[in-house]
Protein backbone atom coordinates (compact mmCIF):
# COMPACT_ATOMS: atom_id res chain seq x y z
CA UNK A 1 0.00 0.00 0.00
CA UNK A 2 1.29 3.45 -0.89
CA UNK A 3 1.47 6.01 1.89
CA UNK A 4 2.28 9.67 2.17
CA UNK A 5 4.29 10.25 5.32
CA UNK A 6 4.85 13.56 7.05
CA UNK A 7 8.19 13.14 8.84
CA UNK A 8 8.72 15.71 11.58
CA UNK A 9 12.09 15.84 13.31
CA UNK A 10 12.13 18.00 16.42
CA UNK A 11 15.55 17.13 17.85
CA UNK A 12 17.99 20.00 18.09
CA UNK A 13 20.70 17.45 17.28
CA UNK A 14 21.55 17.00 13.63
CA UNK A 15 23.87 14.08 14.41
CA UNK A 16 23.76 11.38 17.07
CA UNK A 17 20.04 11.92 17.60
CA UNK A 18 18.18 8.86 18.82
CA UNK A 19 14.82 10.20 17.66
CA UNK A 20 16.11 10.99 14.17
CA UNK A 21 17.47 7.44 13.87
CA UNK A 22 14.28 5.85 15.21
CA UNK A 23 11.98 7.92 13.02
CA UNK A 24 14.04 6.97 9.93
CA UNK A 25 13.72 3.29 10.88
CA UNK A 26 9.95 3.69 11.19
CA UNK A 27 9.71 5.30 7.75
CA UNK A 28 11.67 2.40 6.24
CA UNK A 29 8.80 0.09 7.33
CA UNK A 30 6.58 1.74 4.72
CA UNK A 31 7.46 0.74 1.16
CA UNK A 32 6.56 2.86 -1.82
CA UNK A 33 6.00 5.98 0.21
CA UNK A 34 6.16 9.65 -0.53
CA UNK A 35 7.81 11.48 2.36
CA UNK A 36 7.23 15.12 3.24
CA UNK A 37 10.03 16.23 5.55
CA UNK A 38 9.78 18.98 8.13
CA UNK A 39 12.93 19.50 10.19
CA UNK A 40 12.14 21.68 13.17
CA UNK A 41 15.83 22.22 13.92
CA UNK A 42 15.15 25.11 11.54
CA UNK A 43 13.04 27.09 14.02
CA UNK A 44 9.47 28.05 13.30
CA UNK A 45 8.22 31.46 14.38
CA UNK A 46 6.18 31.67 17.56
CA UNK A 47 2.63 32.93 17.27
CA UNK A 48 2.25 36.57 18.25
CA UNK A 49 -0.47 39.21 18.37
CA UNK A 50 -0.34 39.85 14.60
CA UNK A 51 -0.66 36.10 13.89
CA UNK A 52 -3.62 35.77 16.26
CA UNK A 53 -5.34 38.78 14.70
CA UNK A 54 -4.83 37.34 11.20
CA UNK A 55 -6.02 33.90 12.24
CA UNK A 56 -9.23 35.24 13.78
CA UNK A 57 -10.02 37.54 10.87
CA UNK A 58 -12.49 35.83 8.50
CA UNK A 59 -10.62 34.53 5.46
CA UNK A 60 -12.49 36.76 3.03
CA UNK A 61 -11.65 39.85 5.11
CA UNK A 62 -7.90 39.24 5.50
CA UNK A 63 -5.44 41.74 4.15
CA UNK A 64 -2.51 40.67 2.01
CA UNK A 65 -0.27 41.22 5.04
CA UNK A 66 -2.46 38.91 7.12
CA UNK A 67 -2.38 36.25 4.40
CA UNK A 68 1.42 36.53 4.42
CA UNK A 69 1.48 36.11 8.20
CA UNK A 70 -0.56 32.88 7.91
CA UNK A 71 1.27 31.50 4.85
CA UNK A 72 3.64 29.25 6.81
CA UNK A 73 0.81 27.98 9.00
CA UNK A 74 -1.21 27.20 5.86
CA UNK A 75 1.78 25.34 4.39
CA UNK A 76 2.19 23.26 7.58
CA UNK A 77 -1.52 22.43 7.50
CA UNK A 78 -1.25 21.42 3.83
CA UNK A 79 1.61 19.04 4.75
CA UNK A 80 -0.45 17.54 7.54
CA UNK A 81 -3.54 17.22 5.35
CA UNK A 82 -1.56 15.53 2.55
CA UNK A 83 -0.17 12.82 4.86
CA UNK A 84 -1.93 9.67 5.92
CA UNK A 85 0.92 8.77 8.32
CA UNK A 86 2.70 11.25 10.57
CA UNK A 87 6.04 10.21 12.07
CA UNK A 88 7.30 12.54 14.78
CA UNK A 89 10.78 12.34 16.27
CA UNK A 90 10.11 13.28 19.90
CA UNK A 91 13.05 13.90 22.22
CA UNK A 92 12.04 14.67 25.78
CA UNK A 93 13.45 18.00 26.89
CA UNK A 94 12.89 18.75 30.56
CA UNK A 95 9.99 16.27 30.77
CA UNK A 96 8.11 17.76 27.83
CA UNK A 97 8.20 18.40 24.09
CA UNK A 98 10.84 20.64 22.52
CA UNK A 99 9.83 24.30 22.10
CA UNK A 100 10.14 23.97 18.31
CA UNK A 101 7.55 21.17 18.29
CA UNK A 102 5.21 23.29 20.44
CA UNK A 103 5.60 26.09 17.87
CA UNK A 104 4.53 23.60 15.15
CA UNK A 105 1.49 22.59 17.25
CA UNK A 106 0.50 26.22 17.71
CA UNK A 107 0.71 26.82 13.96
CA UNK A 108 -1.41 23.78 12.97
CA UNK A 109 -4.07 23.79 15.71
CA UNK A 110 -6.42 26.25 14.03
CA UNK A 111 -10.18 26.47 14.45
CA UNK A 112 -11.91 25.85 11.14
CA UNK A 113 -8.78 24.28 9.65
CA UNK A 114 -7.73 21.34 11.85
CA UNK A 115 -10.64 21.37 14.32
CA UNK A 116 -13.98 23.04 14.78
CA UNK A 117 -16.29 23.79 17.65
CA UNK A 118 -19.72 22.17 17.61
CA UNK A 119 -22.69 22.07 19.97
CA UNK A 120 -21.24 18.77 21.23
CA UNK A 121 -17.76 20.20 21.79
CA UNK A 122 -14.63 20.38 19.64
CA UNK A 123 -14.31 18.07 16.65
CA UNK A 124 -11.01 17.19 14.94
CA UNK A 125 -11.00 17.62 11.18
CA UNK A 126 -7.88 15.59 10.30
CA UNK A 127 -9.38 12.13 10.71
CA UNK A 128 -8.25 8.87 9.12
CA UNK A 129 -4.58 9.45 9.82
CA UNK A 130 -2.05 7.50 11.86
CA UNK A 131 0.73 8.96 14.01
CA UNK A 132 3.89 7.25 15.20
CA UNK A 133 5.93 8.99 17.88
CA UNK A 134 9.62 8.04 18.06
CA UNK A 135 10.31 9.11 21.64
CA UNK A 136 13.68 9.20 23.41
CA UNK A 137 14.64 10.38 26.86
CA UNK A 138 17.47 10.08 29.31
CA UNK A 139 15.32 8.70 32.10
CA UNK A 140 11.71 9.78 31.69
CA UNK A 141 9.66 6.63 31.13
CA UNK A 142 7.00 6.92 28.43
CA UNK A 143 3.61 7.26 30.04
CA UNK A 144 4.98 7.90 33.52
CA UNK A 145 3.75 10.67 35.80
CA UNK A 146 6.74 12.82 34.77
CA UNK A 147 6.23 12.30 31.03
CA UNK A 148 4.42 15.47 29.95
CA UNK A 149 5.29 14.90 26.29
CA UNK A 150 3.61 11.75 25.01
CA UNK A 151 0.30 12.43 26.78
CA UNK A 152 0.27 16.00 25.48
CA UNK A 153 0.99 14.97 21.89
CA UNK A 154 -1.55 12.14 22.07
CA UNK A 155 -4.11 14.70 23.32
CA UNK A 156 -3.37 17.46 20.80
CA UNK A 157 -3.24 15.01 17.88
CA UNK A 158 -6.58 13.57 19.02
CA UNK A 159 -7.97 17.10 19.34
CA UNK A 160 -7.27 17.72 15.65
CA UNK A 161 -8.68 14.30 14.70
CA UNK A 162 -5.64 11.98 14.73
CA UNK A 163 -6.58 9.33 17.28
CA UNK A 164 -4.51 6.39 15.99
CA UNK A 165 -1.26 7.18 17.85
CA UNK A 166 1.53 4.69 18.59
CA UNK A 167 4.63 5.34 20.66
CA UNK A 168 8.06 3.82 20.02
CA UNK A 169 10.07 4.59 23.14
CA UNK A 170 13.78 4.57 23.88
CA UNK A 171 13.02 6.09 27.23
CA UNK A 172 15.91 5.21 29.50
CA UNK A 173 18.92 6.16 27.37
CA UNK A 174 20.96 7.59 30.28
CA UNK A 175 20.22 4.57 32.46
CA UNK A 176 20.39 1.57 30.12
CA UNK A 177 20.89 2.60 26.50
CA UNK A 178 21.23 -0.94 25.15
CA UNK A 179 17.97 -2.14 26.69
CA UNK A 180 16.23 1.10 25.65
CA UNK A 181 17.29 0.68 22.03
CA UNK A 182 16.35 -3.02 22.03
CA UNK A 183 12.87 -2.13 23.27
CA UNK A 184 12.49 0.61 20.66
CA UNK A 185 13.73 -1.63 17.85
CA UNK A 186 11.37 -4.40 18.98
CA UNK A 187 8.48 -1.91 18.87
CA UNK A 188 9.50 -0.81 15.37
CA UNK A 189 9.60 -4.46 14.33
CA UNK A 190 5.95 -4.81 15.38
CA UNK A 191 4.74 -1.83 13.36
CA UNK A 192 2.47 -2.89 10.54
CA UNK A 193 2.95 -0.71 7.48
Amino acid sequence: MTHTILHIDSSARQTQSTTRALSEQIIEKFEGTAVIRRDLAQPLPLIDEAWIAANFTPEEDRTDAQRDILALSDQLLDELQAADVIVIGLPIYNFSIPANLKAWVDLVARAGKSFRYTADGPQGLLTGKRALLAMASGGTRAGSEIDFATGYLRHILGFIGITDVEIVAADQMAIDPDASMRAANDAIGRIAA
